[in-house]
């Protein structure tokens, strides 16, 4: 779905417009790390962290700057060619996020940040992907999702994907959802107008969730064939 809607929007360079659109925001004095920041106030550096879904690199590079130990992962070769030449020291991965491994991605992580609407774009994948997400975690480890909830917040020809279809697969996987915010600043999200179920007031949505501080082993089954 993702080269479908970037090609439509931005045509075939779309990676390379992509780039210029957040560095000329950037120029312009509007803020666009904020997903950094809100990563920065969980976890405070030195830590391990995947950027999954990172496309041109924006928000891995600026964590590297921080002082996290940062790998970059996107299905997009064109994306990731784009964030290699910009920052060609770090590690970037051309991988399915529904299919990445703590070998391919050179450990486990302590937290993996799915910024960029990366939730609504793996839709069809999203309970493998999270249950991919989970064992890329440590034991305690943090996941931080955000994305959009409706046409608003979507890039156009990018469905949205309902909140509580979002938390099933997270919890599906074995994660704990600790915090739903509205912002990457940390606002509340509220349920209709009491906050309490009924539909989500505001468009986008920023869940955070922990993997099981001790790390489930499961026994061996046993045979029925015998000695």
């Amino acid at each position: 779905m993702w080269r479908r809607v970037a090609t439509a929007q931005h045509g075939p360079e779309y990676a390379r417009a992509y780039a210029e659109r957040f560095a000329a925001l950037a120029a312009d004095g509007a803020d666009v790390h904020g997903e950094a920041r809100c990563v920065q106030r969980l976890l405070p550096p030195p830590a391990r962290v995947l950027d999954a879904g990172c496309g041109t690199g924006r928000a891995a590079v600026h964590l590297a700057g921080l002082g996290y130990d940062v790998v970059g992962c996107d299905v997009d070769a064109a994306m990731v060619e784009v964030a290699r030449r910009e920052r060609p020291d770090l590690p970037w991965l051309v991988a399915d996020l529904a299919a990445l491994t703590p070998e391919a991605a050179g450990g486990r992580f302590d937290l993996v940040l799915l910024a960029g609407n990366v939730v609504p774009f793996l839709a069809a994948q999203l309970a493998a992907a999270a249950r991919r997400c989970a064992d890329l975690l440590r034991p305690g480890g943090l996941l931080v999702a955000g994305f959009g909830l409706d046409a608003e917040h979507l890039p156009e020809g990018c469905d949205a994907v309902p909140l509580d279809a979002a938390e099933g697969a997270f919890t599906g996987a074995g994660l704990r959802v600790e915090q739903r915010w509205s912002t990457w600043e940390g606002a509340e999200l509220t349920r209709g107008a009491d906050g309490d179920g009924g539909e989500v007031d505001g468009g986008y949505a920023v869940l955070v969730v922990r993997a099981a501080r001790v790390r489930e082993h499961r026994p061996a089954r046993a045979s029925t064939l015998g000695p």
